[in-house]
């Protein structure tokens, strides 16, 4: 039997699974959860538009997913139980897939080596290898950062610029320079193509709004149930009159750039927007 096991859920029963070497990953939980949200709240210090989500894993004894890179920040929380953590430095390191779905990094010499009690907390920032086994049953909080890639962004500003038809300018040169083969592409010509695309991306109002949808958008599912029919204004109205009360719905991405907001990948356009950027349940 391989030594490393991937499977993906849900799952009805862990008994199969035995009492040691064994961990269970749920992504996301502040998005379901709000008094596990509560944790997220001390983080808010930091740019909303660098936080992730929460993450949480159950461990048995010996149970962990083996020495491994993350490209983010990440704040580990120790609930119940303890953990050895292990972190080495940040150095060029090989990874490999003991299973498809999960990638590891060769074993390494460690700079932190601690136990976790309840309460502690541990930083590891992006690039830095590390490893944690539950040294009994235990639970963790994992308060993640995004980091997007430049791939990510190239990838999502072409969706909008498509989405948008952006980008109608065609290629043209009337003072074709000559060259020596027909084969040759010449330098110039080369910066002519860039400064096309390069001129796409150097749209302030553009840029703007594509950069506020697309890191509002959360990278997890969100516990969206649109009420059928849909509520009225006068039926809200009603019921805040009522004493009910608007609760932010748990993982929701709302972010500001200079006068606008953005929520959940799309603009907000209101003729109630000044109130809508001082309310404190979209904002705060």
């Amino acid at each position: 039997m391989a030594k490393w096991q991937v499977s993906h859920g849900p799952f009805e029963s862990y008994d199969h699974l035995g009492e040691s070497n064994w961990s269970l990953l749920v992504q996301a939980v502040n998005h379901w959860h709000e008094p596990t949200a509560a944790l997220m709240r001390p983080f808010r210090a930091l740019p909303d538009w660098r936080i992730d989500d929460l993450m949480i894993s159950f461990s048995v004894p010996g149970g962990g997913v083996g020495p491994h890179l993350d490209q983010y920040d990440v704040f580990i929380i120790q609930g119940t139980g303890r953990r050895r953590w292990r972190v080495g430095e940040k150095l060029q390191m090989r990874q490999h897939c003991p299973h498809p779905d999960l990638l590891q990094v060769d074993p390494f010499e460690a700079i932190i080596d601690e136990e976790l009690e309840p309460g502690d907390i541990l930083y590891i920032p992006p690039g830095f290898p590390h490893e944690g086994y539950a040294l009994e049953n235990a639970m963790n909080y994992s308060v993640g950062f995004r980091a997007p890639n430049s791939r990510e962004l190239i990838s999502g500003f072409a969706d909008y610029v498509l989405q948008r038809e952006l980008g109608n300018t065609y290629y043209s040169d009337p003072d074709m320079p000559s060259r020596k083969h027909p084969a040759d592409i010449l330098p110039q010509e080369m910066d002519k193509l860039r400064n096309m695309m390069l001129d796409l991306i150097n749209q302030p109002a553009h840029f703007q709004q594509w950069l506020g949808e697309f890191l509002s958008q959360s990278r997890h599912e969100l516990d969206i149930a649109p009420p059928e029919p849909p509520y009225q204004p006068d039926e809200i109205y009603d019921a805040l009159k009522q004493g009910e009360v608007l609760v932010r719905l748990g993982g929701l991405r709302v972010l500001r750039i200079g006068d606008e907001v953005y929520a959940n990948g799309e603009k907000i356009d209101s003729p109630h927007r000044p109130a809508l950027e001082r309310s404190p349940v979209i904002l705060h």
